[in-house]
């Protein structure tokens, strides 16, 4: 059968997503998207490599094998392909593409960073004295990183209410979300060897939407001096579909202005960002559409910094570019830019909001426009959030 898709079709030969699909009654397998249409790549290919429900095994082969299969890939939709390799999107389950062996988040847009220090700062400088010198990062949970669809429960913990000066337990009355890019490595490095900025290409294989949960009033209260812990990692979410770094070549734009220069091995001759613009859905709403191009440091930088002190990596480790913001109103990528702290809610469906309730749907959406007009799309990163679940009373069992 031939496979009849637009040559403008976001989901076209020029994208080629990865992921993983089910149809029922049927074990994961991997796949490709090609415009509605999920394909399996072990039965259009013929190549056992993608029988397994995981993109680990294929994304640990390299640059060489990813260009390699790309290619095979082009050729085979571009003539018949055999029926039962096809499925309709809309008739089968997918499913988290890749095991992810490790998880960093950083904080890489200037403009979220300085909206956030002017709310907590409001006397001081917006920014750290370390931001424009390394891309601030922290480890979170790979556990806890789930795929579009998955419901997220309101998180319990500890919190400070305003004006108290003991902490209670309980719900997060300030939930969050944070509008992210993810980037997966494919190829891992040793313990003891960064990998320098001009080999990023070697090690990087392709990005998701990426959604950071976060519980802003349990953060608020246990992050000084260490930093987030339980206020993010409970549930971080993923866009199903893998968008491989080949197919975002044309997207590449320059990242702003470096003031002041990198030191040594952050420098690039021209750091590269990513012409992507997001968009922050609520309950069916647009709020926000924040444009990844205004992100402060390349994903080449973070990946050098996070590997500069000898830390290795391992093909499906995970970074996150922290929350994307422009400096435009609507182009803030989470309810605490956009509300200022809660203090002037947002409308949402008939009503006034500053954070997110039960039942409120989240989805991420994005796209990238390459250099000669194409669109890439990236599908979404959806999440329900679920009311908070009682913790059993003493001697009671789970």
């Amino acid at each position: 059968m031939r496979l009849d898709v637009s040559a403008d079709d976001p989901f076209g030969l020029h994208n080629l997503p990865y992921g993983v699909y089910r149809a029922a009654g049927a074990d994961p397998r991997v796949a490709t998207r090609f415009g509605e249409h999920v394909v399996d790549l072990a039965l259009l290919l013929g190549d056992d490599t993608f029988a397994p429900g995981s993109l680990n095994a294929f994304m640990a082969q390299g640059p060489a094998r990813w260009a390699s299969v790309r290619a095979q890939v082009v050729d085979a939709l571009t003539g018949d392909v055999d029926p039962s390799a096809v499925h309709a999107l809309d008739e089968v389950t997918l499913e988290l593409p890749f095991e992810v062996a490790d998880y960093v988040d950083f904080y890489a847009s200037e403009h979220h960073a300085t909206n956030l220090g002017r709310l907590f700062r409001p006397d001081g400088d917006a920014l750290t004295p370390n931001w424009k010198h390394l891309p601030i990062g922290y480890h979170g949970r790979s556990a806890s990183i789930v795929v579009s669809g998955t419901d997220v429960v309101r998180p319990c913990g500890q919190r400070l209410p305003p004006g108290e000066a003991v902490p209670v337990f309980g719900p997060s009355v300030r939930l969050d979300l944070e509008c992210e890019l993810g980037f997966v490595v494919g190829i891992g490095s040793p313990l003891g060897e960064p990998i320098p900025v001009d080999r990023a290409g070697e090690h990087l294989f392709g990005v998701v939407l990426f959604n950071d949960w976060s519980a802003r009033d349990i953060q608020a209260w246990e992050y000084v001096p260490l930093g987030p812990f339980l206020g993010k990692s409970f549930a971080s979410t993923v866009s199903p579909w893998v968008v491989p770094m080949a197919a975002l070549e044309g997207a590449r734009v320059p990242v702003p202005a470096q003031d002041p220069e990198p030191l040594p091995y952050l420098a690039m001759e021209q750091p590269w960002g990513l012409d992507i613009t997001l968009e922050v859905v609520i309950n069916g709403e647009v709020v926000s559409r924040p444009p990844y191009a205004a992100t402060y440091w390349s994903p080449a930088q973070m990946l050098a910094h996070l590997t500069v002190n000898g830390a290795p990596t391992r093909t499906g480790d995970l970074f996150a570019s922290g929350t994307v913001s422009g400096p435009e109103p609507g182009q803030q990528g989470s309810l605490i830019e956009l509300t200022r702290g809660g203090a002037e809610p947002i409308a949402l469906g008939g009503e006034k909001r500053g954070f997110l309730e039960d039942g409120d749907e989240v989805v991420l959406r994005g796209e990238a426009r390459l250099a000669d007009g194409r669109r890439i799309g990236f599908g979404e990163a959806a999440g329900r959030v679920l009311p908070a679940r009682s913790l059993p009373a003493h001697g009671e069992e789970h």
